[in-house]
């Protein structure tokens, strides 16, 4: 059963009321109490964007990628409980051992992003694509999409991204061929290759709803083919967003996260991944002021983490993400007290063969990076 199916019967992610009932004290007692008992057998990954209520019992924090891999580094954990979203926790499964058991606390901690390209999608847009440009494409991957995107990628030569290394991983593609799709996220994709030197204009826009290329003009001055996807997270950062801090806050650094806009980015005054703004917020002198363009719950830490210094949200009605905070401290005590009872709940699973092709993607981005 996938997860679609798994959530419209409501299963997967329906908890007993009564862990609704547990006060916080004794909801954190539980899972401090299960973690001792069961040791290196179990690991738990937090991504960035995780409730302080769950982050605080991470074993390691960090960007989705970050996390795989260091689970993937873990040899002794039987249990791997990922709280972050559904393609992480795939990513984690295709990295790790046979053995070894990935459990989402939540099914309904998906990615609206990597929602937004699915293979039959993909298989549909390549056939259109080949008619229009023969074989002058490579596919790249956002590491925020599904195992089945990463698998097509990985089929076609391709590779991921992450936003660290996109601009290394985007040169590279353009040795192998003479232009590239970039999924999911077209904002990535954009502010990637401009910062690389393409123009705007050569960029057109790949409408996955309508199987059609949005662009005007010769189509061979094409050089990237977006995805028309999205975080909804970043693209609600506007440049009215600046224009209002540039006003209010006129010597604050806005730093903003490279998922947003085109507009944004380049009104901001720095831009780069989720560990960047981290490591560029720890390095700054006490006394720095920023406004920051990314995830609300990532923001509170970092404003929490950093008093000595004045630190906003570029868009102070921002709400965290929806899709990340499904997960709670609930669902994650739920999850250690199945593993508990051998009643595991909400494992996942990839296929061999698309772990085998999605692995193609994901080497190929860890051999350039």
């Amino acid at each position: 059963m996938n997860v679609l199916d798994m959530i419209q019967k409501n299963e997967g992610y329906q908890i007993p009321d009564e862990y609704y009932t547990l006060s916080t004290e004794e909801m954190e007692k539980r899972v401090k109490d299960i973690k001792e008992r069961l040791g290196d057998a179990l690991f738990i990954p937090g991504h960035h964007y995780q409730k302080e209520e769950v982050v605080v019992f991470s074993d390691s924090t960090g960007d989705s990628l970050q996390l795989a891999q260091v689970a993937a580094n873990n040899k002794k954990a039987k249990y791997i409980v990922f709280c972050g979203v559904h393609f992480m926790a795939e990513t984690a499964d295709i990295l790790t051992e046979d053995e070894q058991i990935v459990i989402l606390p939540d099914m309904r901690a998906g990615c609206s992003m990597a929602d937004m390209a699915d293979h039959h999608q993909t298989d549909r847009a390549w056939v259109e694509l080949q008619k229009l440009f023969g074989d002058t494409i490579l596919p790249l991957t956002y590491v925020n999409s599904t195992a089945a995107i990463k698998a097509f990628v990985g089929r076609n030569d391709g590779a991921t991204v992450t936003s660290s290394n996109a601009k290394k991983v985007v040169s590279w593609a353009f040795t192998q061929k003479e232009r590239i799709l970039f999924l999911p996220d077209q904002h990535l994709g954009r502010n990637t290759a401009f910062e690389l030197g393409v123009p705007l204009e050569h960029m057109a826009i790949w409408n996955p709803i309508t199987d059609t290329l949005e662009f005007e003009g010769d189509l061979n001055n094409i050089k990237v083919i977006l995805w028309k996807g999205h975080c909804s997270v970043h693209e609600n950062f506007t440049v009215k967003n600046i224009e209002n801090v540039r006003k209010n806050h006129p010597n604050m650094r806005i730093i903003v996260h490279p998922e947003c806009s085109r507009e944004v980015v380049a009104a901001s005054d720095d831009n780069g991944s989720t560990k960047y703004i981290i490591d560029q917020i720890e390095a700054a002198p006490a006394g720095s002021k920023w406004a920051i363009g990314t995830e609300m719950n990532l923001v509170q830490r970092i404003i929490k983490n950093h008093p000595d210094k004045e630190i906003i949200s570029l868009n102070p009605f921002m709400c965290p993400c929806l899709t990340m905070n499904r997960i709670d401290l609930p669902h994650l005590l739920w999850s250690l007290e199945n593993i508990e009872k051998g009643n595991i709940q909400n494992i996942i699973t990839v296929d061999k063969q698309t772990a085998k092709d999605a692995i193609k993607a994901l080497d190929k981005m860890l051999e350039l990076a």
